[in-house]
């Protein structure tokens, strides 16, 4: 895998923080050269360790060892901090910008095997457990989308990066089983989303659920906790906590 440096001004200490997550974007405009430009401005003050562009192109703009500014307001397991325990990855795509017209771009076969590579190369150097590959929609639900519901986390999870459990281990509901909303906060809480536990279902909870729903039942991004959505829920728990 080629890398080419593209150094970004935009980065700072770690501060300590040793990294144990990744955290991946969409670029969300009309091209890589775009994204460069933004990444790379000490005006706009965004920056990513790496930009991948569609053809699999691997440029680096920060080093490892240094904090990239790219999760801004999040959270996870508690942690605030996202950018200081991260690596930040800007995968390019139109996302819903409407760059490309209103279209939804695909993530091309070899953007995604360059992106396997690149997380693999990462990984040599730093421990990622998969419960911790995230979207920027995870730690940043209501306010971010990327990378989208169209992103292939289970390519991703057949070779071996984040979680994503075969089909026919997603259990049921069944018909007219009430599940309360502290409970499903509760559960999304402890896989790692910032969501209080107060048993309303407002806006704070339908964000989250949507920022799963993307992750993990893409087919269908609704913010509603439906049967399928809560048994994806407890899935994804299990696993967390075993």
């Amino acid at each position: 895998m080629r890398i080419i440096d593209r150094p970004s001004p935009n980065h700072d200490s770690r501060n300590g923080a040793p990294v144990d997550m990744l955290v991946l974007h969409y670029t969300d405009v009309a091209d890589a050269s775009v994204a460069l430009d933004m990444l790379t401005d000490p005006v706009r003050k965004v920056s990513a360790h790496y930009l991948l562009d569609v053809d699999g192109q691997v440029s680096r703009l920060v080093a490892e060892d240094r904090r990239a500014w790219h999760a801004g307001v999040a959270v996870w397991q508690g942690v605030s901090d996202i950018n200081a325990c991260s690596i930040g990855i800007e995968i390019q795509n139109t996302g819903h910008s409407g760059a490309s017209g209103g279209a939804v771009q695909p993530f091309p076969d070899a953007q995604i095997d360059a992106l396997i590579a690149l997380i693999d190369h990462i990984r040599q150097r730093h421990s990622i457990p998969n419960r911790r590959v995230l979207g920027h929609s995870d730690v940043a639900p209501g306010r971010k989308q990327d990378p989208g519901a169209h992103f292939p986390w289970a390519r991703l999870a057949a070779a071996g990066i984040g979680i994503w459990p075969d089909g026919d281990v997603w259990r049921t509901v069944a018909d007219g089983e009430v599940t309360l909303v502290a409970q499903i906060q509760r559960s999304l809480a402890t896989i790692g989303y910032g969501i209080a536990v107060d048993g309303v279902a407002g806006p704070q909870t339908q964000a989250v659920v949507a920022a799963f729903q993307r992750h993990f039942r893409p087919a269908q991004v609704s913010g509603t906790a439906d049967a399928d959505t809560v048994a994806r829920i407890g899935v994804i728990e299990g696993l967390i906590s075993g």
